[in-house]
């Protein structure tokens, strides 16, 4: 296992069209898109967190492992899987939740796993966070593995579960000091920092975009932030005091991969990441009609 995971998994219900009630399921939640992304990218992943033996949950574990991520750190419970109903609208996408007392929302491992000494990327954050017993495990976990493996958070904010915004803001300041690496969104940024351009929270950004025909946006920021784990890897990455070694044309490199990866899965309906190969042929393809143009 190279990077591991921890959070929410969780069934995403689409709105099959617009003002409608019919909806169409698919596996879902950030740190589980994450996972998978990591995976079909070609870097050995693992996923730490707890699945229901309802059949929600018994589809979650068979599409981890049809994916190939490692589920032997995964625990079970009688508790209901987490649900997630999403509405797209021109905008955004819009979520409800229902995730009080999920399987999930109650992973409290006891002692806290030991991560494989080749482990060199932990993932936390998201919705996994605004619950206990689960939030408080995982900051342990992140902790525990804080300076000897990459830590990369991901608050993928979500206002409608969040009742007191000032005191999340305040967790979130915290979080962030645990991170080697954070990803965020615009919106993110903005429910963060309201009123404050981007670089209120982050020294630097740097956005490199592709071109594609955008069918679905969702699981696209999962999607990247694999990516960006993945080409570190293959940059040498596996330590937080290596980050700062990276030169501006490797981190370029990195970012560029990513945002291709991101690309492609927009591509596609709901979150469905590319292989390795696939965003390869892409940054092929981009390099070969940029050398064609000059």
């Amino acid at each position: 296992m190279r990077i591991a995971l921890t959070g929410e998994a969780l069934i995403d219900f689409t709105a099959s069209e617009a003002g409608t009630l019919a909806f169409l399921g698919h596996e879902g939640g950030s740190p589980l898109n994450t996972a998978v992304a990591c995976a079909r990218l070609g870097q050995p992943t693992g996923f730490l967190t707890q699945l229901s033996t309802d059949l929600f949950g018994e589809r979650l574990m068979g599409f981890l492992q049809r994916n190939g991520v490692d589920t032997s750190f995964i625990l079970r419970s009688n508790a209901p899987s987490t649900l997630a109903f999403v509405e797209r609208t021109p905008q955004t996408n819009r979520y409800a939740f229902y995730t009080r007392g999920s399987a999930d929302a109650t992973w409290a491992p006891e002692p806290l796993p030991q991560l494989p000494a080749d482990c060199r990327f932990l993932h936390f954050g998201s919705i996994s966070l605004l619950q206990d017993p689960a939030a408080t495990r995982i900051a342990e976990l992140v902790a525990a593995n804080a300076g000897h493996r990459v830590i990369v958070f991901d608050p993928n904010v979500r206002p409608s579960l969040i009742p007191d915004m000032a005191a999340y803001r305040t967790s979130v300041t915290g979080w962030f000091g645990m991170a080697d690496l954070v990803k965020l969104s615009d919106e993110d940024a903005a429910l963060l920092a309201p009123g404050q351009p981007v670089d209120a929270l982050a020294a630097e950004c740097v956005t490199i975009t592709a071109r594609v025909t955008v069918v679905d946006t969702i699981g696209a920021g999962d999607t990247f932030t694999a990516g960006l784990s993945v080409s570190l890897l293959a940059h040498g990455v596996e330590h937080p005091a290596q980050l700062g070694e990276l030169g501006d044309e490797a981190w370029t490199e990195v970012l560029r991969f990513a945002a291709t990866a991101a690309a492609l899965n927009c591509t596609r309906e709901g979150a469905d990441p590319p292989t390795l190969q696939a965003v390869h042929n892409a940054l092929a393809e981009a390099d070969n009609g940029a050398a064609s143009r000059s």
